[in-house]
């Protein structure tokens, strides 16, 4: 068994294809069909159902677990040799929200990979509550988002604080408004962030204590495509307030304060407690922690 047979495997069970993981290693599908043969009868089992789709056996998928270990290793360890010749090199895999990965790592990741063009990222985008989950299941190496979940299992470091608001088209009714209250949303039509957001779940929670049934009219999966729906005045919403600067400043959104909504969030960076963090890594994470408070735009 050698490592490329462990990635054949790996990339078979995400493509459920042996021709489009053959694309994807560069290999023929010969090639690939003789590299899962080759593991199947070393050990005498059947790792791969070949009907269509192709899928893994029960079997497969227990191997599976194991090869996706044995290559994090394996991974591990050439960061750790590249460490030792001082040359950071490595692939670091980011997982954020929509408009992190948009309005703040732009910024961070030019100038870092100009400093180190050996590395090379990935970014993942997600819901702040999937970043910690792929953080601590290792999926993403590093992942920014609301600090509301813990896990003794992920470091955390807080980056900035944010906090939800109103926001309206300058065509809204409420727009005329110096200060709403929520029981005033009470009838407005909202455009909410989806259930699976720190965003919607903290929103949820100020409803539920003012006694208030929102007229939820449109569910969407981030600050970004909200923005967008309430400035065509489709609806109200409740959303990061870092993430409106921009269009506050261009007077295409209104901010309207409402109390209840007044209330930090802090944002930060997770990291698998007792992972090896590289050299790459490690001047990545400096680089992000050295940013100023105000460069940092939303969250959600």
């Amino acid at each position: 068994m050698n490592i490329s047979q462990l990635e054949t495997l790996l990339m078979i069970s995400k493509t459920l294809s042996f021709r489009k993981a053959g694309e994807m290693l560069n290999l023929t599908q010969p090639a690939v069909s003789a590299q899962i043969k080759s593991m199947e009868d070393e050990f005498k089992t059947v790792l791969v159902d070949r009907n269509h789709p192709v899928t893994l056996t029960d079997r497969g998928q227990v191997f599976l677990e194991h090869a996706e270990q044995i290559l994090a290793i394996v991974e591990q360890l050439k960061q750790k040799l590249s460490d030792l010749n001082n040359i950071p090199q490595g692939h670091i895999v980011l997982g954020t929200t929509t408009s992190i990965a948009i309005q703040i790592l732009p910024r961070v990741l030019s100038y870092f990979q100009n400093q180190y063009p050996l590395i090379k990222t990935s970014i993942l985008s997600m819901s702040s509550a999937q970043v910690l989950s792929y953080v601590e299941n290792g999926t993403v190496d590093v992942g920014i988002g609301y600090l509301s979940d813990r896990s003794t299992s992920v470091e955390t470091s807080v980056l900035y604080y944010d906090s939800f608001s109103l926001v309206v088209s300058p065509r809204h009714p409420l727009a005329k408004l110096p200060r709403a209250t929520i029981k005033q949303l009470k009838d407005i039509p909202l455009i909410l962030l989806s259930p699976d957001t720190l965003g919607r779940r903290f929103a949820d929670r100020v409803f539920h204590e003012a006694g208030i049934q929102p007229n939820i009219v449109m569910e969407l999966g981030s600050s970004e495509e909200v923005k967008r729906m309430v400035e065509l005045n489709l609806g109200a919403a409740i959303v990061s307030r870092l993430s409106m600067s921009e269009e506050i400043r261009r007077s295409t959104l209104k901010m309207v304060p409402v109390d209840e909504l007044e209330v930090s969030h802090p944002v930060g960076v997770m990291t698998k407690s007792g992972r090896y963090v590289s050299s790459a890594m490690r001047q990545f994470l400096n680089d992000l922690k050295g940013m100023p408070e105000n460069q940092f735009f939303g969250s959600e």
